[in-house]
């Protein structure tokens, strides 16, 4: 979801570790360490946990994990997977997939694998902010393990713009109105597949979720795990959907929480994500309005939206100071929106906003800085960004021409009269790429897979309710759940229902025996 022109919201599913834990989370730098090394299991699995599904795999099939105590943190294991670049050469080249598990501190089940989405989100960093992200039962029931999915975090994460010129990439207009401005974002556009090509290796070619998927299996197996108990937000999502097409038989209980519609063409998806970024921006002004006499914004709800589309077109023409640094419209975009995932977080864009106001660019830039996984110094995190267009560039090319852009505004001013042109010019974002996928598209139906439960919110911001509606129905054993509220994602969200349903299906195997709403 970045581009100088913003790869937006189209494509990035999830800010859902960010949500969860608070501004201040950032990419984990942990790693094992040598003082405590956990006990491997004394019993073998059973052929069955280990069992490759080709033979030419039965060497990675056969790992077996060497947990070490994190250096950051010791009460959590960190450790390291093998996998092949490309799974068509298993026997070639391979690298190392980072991976942390965070102790089950009461009667163990067995192992929840989670993903956060992004997609480009470290995994690990999202199974170490654990305590603030999980509710206690699935803490004292499960070794909740994440890992960083190939090409993010520490596993061979791709590479593609220095900070400086990252900074640049997120600050850029995100709708360019000249023909000067139109060929600068052209420019940074076309620019930033070459550059991932030149920093980053091999792997950069293989970020598929499809290879993905493969991956997860492979860690199954290295868990001693018969079947993969999974929970994914956002894109994790469409992670666990793969996984379920790709290897039904393994499918023990999964939650697909803010569901992704995997059927959908990049542009329905698009002007979906812009409509569903409205609604959000229309529940946090309407709240504003419900909770003061004298909402700062306006009277009403039209009003409080033109307030912050006049102030937009008047940071485009003339960005705010913000420290050293000055809060560009690309800038302003991200501040807006961050916060909009969760509704716990909307008093921190009315301070923003109102700063913004009185023409101060601090607030909204740090929202926006932690969007981006920016820390204070200038450094970056993690590698999310330039993982978020690689995978998702690689998963599918698709993009618009840039003379064609035009055509698109009235559908998508239509889904969203605050942010439908910017949803709009990030159709553009792929046409940079340069690497090519090996892997045939799926028809995702997880035939044969037992059922799965798939989690939607009604004001959803990323993921609209209909796509949750719109996976269970694909999946085969899909079993939709419905939390009405604000926000992205619906477990942990303050919604008992929600939080009874997944804990009890993922500790009991308790399957909801109709679609529920909670």
């Amino acid at each position: 979801m970045k581009k100088v022109l913003a790869l937006v919201a189209v494509f990035a599913l999830a800010l859902s570790a960010f949500l969860a834990v608070g501004l201040a989370l950032q990419g984990s730098s942990d790693s094992p360490s040598t003082a405590r090394p956990t006990p491997s299991p004394t019993t073998p699995p059973p052929p069955t946990v280990t069992e490759a599904p080709e033979p030419v795999l039965a060497d990675l099939y056969s790992q077996r994990i060497d947990w070490a105590p994190c250096d950051s943190n010791a009460d959590n294991d960190c450790g390291t997977l093998t996998v092949p670049v490309d799974y068509a050469d298993p026997t070639g080249e391979t690298f190392e997939l980072a991976l942390l598990r965070v102790p089950a501190s009461g009667a163990r089940v067995g192992s929840l694998v989670v993903n956060p989405g992004g997609p480009g989100a470290p995994g690990t960093s999202y199974a170490a902010a654990a305590g603030a992200v999980f509710r206690e039962p699935l803490l004292q029931a499960f070794d909740l393990v994440g890992f960083d999915p190939r090409g993010t975090g520490r596993s061979d994460p791709v590479d593609c713009l220095s900070d400086s010129e990252l900074d640049a990439y997120l600050s850029g207009d995100p709708t360019p109105d000249d023909l000067g401005e139109v060929a600068s974002y052209r420019e940074m556009v076309l620019s930033y597949g070459a550059k991932c090509v030149a920093n980053s290796s091999a792997v950069l070619g293989h970020v598929t979720t499809i290879e993905a998927a493969r991956d997860m299996d492979v860690l199954r197996s290295a868990l001693g795990e018969e079947k993969l108990t999974y929970l994914g937000a956002s894109y994790g999502t469409k992670l666990g959907a793969t996984y379920a097409e790709l290897f039904p038989d393994k499918v023990g209980r999964l939650v697909l929480d803010g569901a992704v519609d995997v059927a959908l063409d990049s542009t329905t998806m698009a002007i979906d994500q812009a409509a569903g970024f409205e609604t959000a921006l229309r529940a946090y002004v309407q709240n504003c309005l419900d909770s003061t006499d004298n909402c700062f914004l306006g009277d009403t709800v039209e009003e409080g939206l033109t307030t912050i589309t006049d102030l937009l077109a008047e940071i485009e023409e003339e960005p705010l100071p913000a420290g050293d640094r000055e809060l560009t419209v690309g800038n302003a975009f991200y501040g807006i929106v961050t916060p909009l995932y969760n509704r716990d977080y909307w008093f921190l864009l009315s301070t923003a906003l109102a700063s913004a106001l009185e023409g101060k660019g601090s607030a909204l830039m740090q929202l926006a800085d932690a969007y981006a996984s920016r820390n204070p110094d200038g450094s970056y995190a993690d590698n999310s960004t330039e993982a978020n267009y690689s995978i998702n560039c690689l998963d599918d090319p698709t993009s618009v021409p840039f003379a064609k852009v035009p055509t698109l505004f009235s559908d998508f001013e239509e889904a969203s009269p605050t942010f439908g042109r910017i949803f709009a010019w990030a159709m553009t974002t792929c046409r940079g790429v340069e690497v090519t996928s090996t892997e045939e598209p799926l028809d995702i139906r997880g035939e044969g897979a037992a059922p799965i439960l798939v989690l939607g919110t009604t004001r959803d911001p990323a993921t609209p309710m209909k796509w949750a509606e719109a996976l269970a129905a694909q999946l085969e054993s899909g079993v939709l759940i419905e939390r009405d509220g604000d926000g992205h994602t619906a477990y942990n969200s303050d919604n008992a229902c929600i939080d009874a349903i997944v804990e009890d299906y993922l500790i009991e195997g308790t399957v909801p025996d109709n679609p529920t709403r909670c």
